[in-house]
């Protein structure tokens, strides 16, 4: 990769080169998991405990031992070998890339997108581009982990479709998508799912006390119009001018050459293929007793099939107007057309399935041994009895809550974990249940993108490696590394600011308790 070697990027080259100095990712997944399998036995041999407070399957808090498992027992070696397929199998991103390429590759392999990229380039100005995509990577969210098969792939194809380095979309999108993952406009899944786990740790100290799901809405909204700005400036800034000009060996799909006859019209022909599609689904989703519906309680948003199936939707979309389009422009011109086109696309995810078989024992391991749990704890009983003023507090926690997503990446897990120890003991401090929630995700969010255990890290090398085939771990965490602190800082600012203002965070939802 050609960079200008300027002063100010050579902290970056140095995370870069050293971290591509790593072992294959596949081979570094697998020195992972056997630490991590040798570390269970060590810290299961010296006794090692925690006791925290969980909720239980009747939704109460109740206080729990957390030991490490080890893995070297009997009953350790006997899980690692008969949960060998069902660690790969259950790996949360592998059905979700897999069912979206399906779409994705199909309109990507018949030109659709291409053309798409034509035609909207053409209307776009250049200085927009950038902040687009940082703003369509957080929004992105509302679709839940879609955001990372979708949107990335396609932010990498618009940088390269203008004469920009591809990785520059790679990282402007991916710092959307997973470093703004709490942010957004609306409110949505991870919302209810943290509000309530944030009710059940205030109920500790006040059994009356209810964080609706809109707590941070206020505070969210802002926050995603402050990481499109920050994630713009960090790419214009700092990833751009890095990276430099271009020279890998794969071409552009799209340019700025006008679209010919044949493409404008299977264009149109596929628009309008996805406005009926659209529109159908719409249609389906009116009726109250709608399928799409949430069967208890009617809702659109949360815990709805629709939203749940958003992954397969986006895909089955993306699959139709690839057909059609590929149909009208003369490359398909039978399904068995079309279905080369989808055994091409899969084919093309080997390395990609070959680095999940590698990663989902490691991420199963470290989680079946306890071993980010017990961290967890501990580390939150020592910020527990630190006395200091509440926004050195918040900062501490937010700090405390970014190291911890280095080591547990699912963000509802590490909540039922840390809301019954924090949510209340700042709530003795005055400090509202909200706020402690809105520290949380801002520190959950920042760090996911440098996080060695995030589940779609082995789905971004892979993706990487389209534009820069020695692309490895140590590209992904040199691009995204700006991002991240620029974000946690920018971010932790922003709080203490709506904190000095005393501002509602949502509806109803200030920062300090009354009295």
């Amino acid at each position: 990769m050609e960079k200008k070697k300027e002063g100010s990027f050579k902290f970056l080259d140095t995370v870069e080169r050293i971290g591509n100095k790593l072992p294959h990712p596949i081979a570094m997944f697998g020195i992972l998991a056997i630490v991590t399998v040798l570390l269970s036995w060590v810290l299961s041999t010296m006794g090692v405990s925690v006791v925290g407070e969980v909720m239980n399957k009747e939704g109460m808090l109740e206080e729990k031992t957390f030991t490490v498992v080890n893995l070297l027992s009997r009953s350790g070696i006997a899980w690692m070998l008969t949960n060998v397929v069902s660690n790969f199998t259950s790996y949360a991103p592998l059905g979700t890339v897999l069912i979206a390429m399906v779409g994705i590759g199909m309109a990507d392999g018949s030109g659709y997108i291409t053309a798409l990229l034509k035609k909207a380039l053409a209307s776009t100005p250049p200085k927009l581009i950038a902040p687009m995509l940082v703003f369509l990577g957080v929004m992105a969210n509302v679709s839940s982990d879609a955001g990372y098969v979708i949107v990335v792939p396609i932010g990498m194809m618009i940088m390269h479709s203008v004469g920009r380095h591809p990785l520059a979309g790679f990282a402007a999108t991916m710092a959307g998508v997973s470093g703004g993952y709490s942010a957004n406009l609306i409110v949505t899944s991870i919302d209810p799912q943290l509000a309530a786990l944030s009710t059940e740790a205030a109920a500790i100290v006040d059994p009356n006390y209810v964080v609706n799901p809109t707590a941070n809405w206020w505070f969210m909204i802002v926050s995603t119009l402050l990481l499109a700005v920050v994630g713009t400036l960090v790419t214009e800034r700092i990833i751009e001018p890095r990276l430099g000009k271009y020279e890998g060996e794969a071409t552009a799909d799209a340019g700025m050459a006008d679209l010919s006859e044949t493409e404008s019209r299977a264009l149109k022909s596929a628009n309008i293929a996805l406005l009926l599609t659209v529109v159908f689904v719409v249609a389906c989703a009116i009726p109250q007793n709608s399928f799409l519906r949430n069967e208890k309680t009617g809702s659109l948003l949360m815990g709805s099939p629709l939203m749940n199936g958003v992954t397969p939707l986006i895909s089955i979309a993306f699959f139709i107007v690839g057909v059609v389009y590929g149909k009208k422009a003369g490359l398909f011109h039978n399904h068995r057309d079309v279905c080369k086109e989808m055994g091409k696309t899969m084919s093309s995810m080997g390395s990609y399935l070959a680095l999940a078989v590698v990663a989902s024992q490691f991420i199963k391991y470290f989680n079946y041994t306890n071993i980010g749990n017990l961290i967890s704890i501990a580390g939150a009983d020592f910020l527990s009895k630190m006395n200091v003023n509440p926004i050195l507090l918040i900062l501490c926690f937010i700090l405390f809550c970014a190291f911890m997503n280095l080591l547990m990446a699912s963000a509802t897990a590490k909540w039922t974990l840390l809301a019954p120890i924090f949510v209340p003991m700042f709530m003795k401090l005055g400090l509202s249940p909200e706020l402690t929630q809105a520290a949380y995700r801002v520190a959950d969010s920042s760090t996911n993108i440098i996080s060695p255990v995030m589940a779609y890290l082995a789905v971004m090398i892979t993706f990487a490696q389209r534009y820069e085939k020695n692309a490895g771990i140590g590209t992904v965490w040199s691009l995204m590394l700006p991002y991240c602190i620029g974000f946690i800082v920018s971010w932790a600012v922003l709080l203490i600011i709506w904190m000095l203002g005393g501002w509602e965070l949502g509806p109803a939802a200030l920062p300090f308790l009354a009295g």
